[in-house]
């Protein structure tokens, strides 16, 4: 029998242990925990990172989403909320990927790529060597206050889908998803994992229904 692709779902900017619960009750593979960010919703405490990542439960993924630019500083983090994944929304200006990766064993390294034109497919490539996994989002780091991710917005999928056909490893596609059109996403870009955080949430909270709708939708698209 043929197998059928279904990609992971991440749920980002969860809040709270109670949010949690709730995403991975739906049937999310992992969660995004937001740290101090210039702009953009979801962003928790150290501490309650911390706290969300000490009960999950394996195999969720668990993914601290840093804005630092500096490896020595992201493992300080890293250090402190001991997650299992850790997401970098901004570019490394001291240290290099393979470097974090020899510091913190076992953990897995996701950069995001704000994808804006072809010099994304070019900066995707310059680093598949060094990650765990890509994911692709709607940011852009050029504004005064920069935008690492929560915009809300799509991007040219085009763009995001020749990125997945020219790289080896998994693919997130993130910016603007929600239940009405993750179909749409899947059938374009076809990545490994759909990552959420407005989509599925009302007045800032994750919203039970929009989950359910998010799930029903994604497996009629399969």
């Amino acid at each position: 029998m043929e197998s059928v692709y279904q990609p992971r779902i991440k749920i980002c900017c969860i809040s709270s242990i109670e949010e949690a619960r709730l995403a991975i009750k739906a049937g999310t593979s992992a969660l995004g925990l937001v740290s101090e960010m210039p702009s953009g919703p979801g962003v928790i405490t150290m501490e309650t990172i911390k706290q969300i990542a000490a009960v999950v439960p394996p195999p969720i993924a668990t993914f601290l989403l840093t804005s630092k630019q500096d490896i020595s500083e992201i493992i300080m983090q890293h250090d402190y909320c001991r997650t299992n994944t850790i997401q970098i929304c901004d570019d490394l200006k001291t240290g290099t990927h393979k470097e974090l990766k020899e510091a913190l064993p076992g953990i897995a390294i996701v950069q995001v790529i704000h994808v804006t034109d072809e010099e994304s497919v070019a900066q995707a490539l310059a680093i598949q060597n060094d990650v765990d996994a890509i994911l692709l989002d709607s940011g852009d780091q050029s504004k005064q206050v920069k935008e690492l991710g929560g915009t809300g917005r799509t991007h040219n999928w085009e763009i995001s889908r020749q990125i997945r056909e020219k790289l080896d490893i998994p693919i997130f596609l993130a910016g603007g998803i929600k239940p009405d059109n993750i179909a749409q996403a899947i059938e374009q870009v076809h990545p490994f994992g759909i990552d959420l955080c407005s989509g599925v949430r009302t007045d800032d909270k994750l919203d039970k229904i929009k989950l359910e709708k998010l799930f029903i939708n994604l497996n009629k698209g399969i």
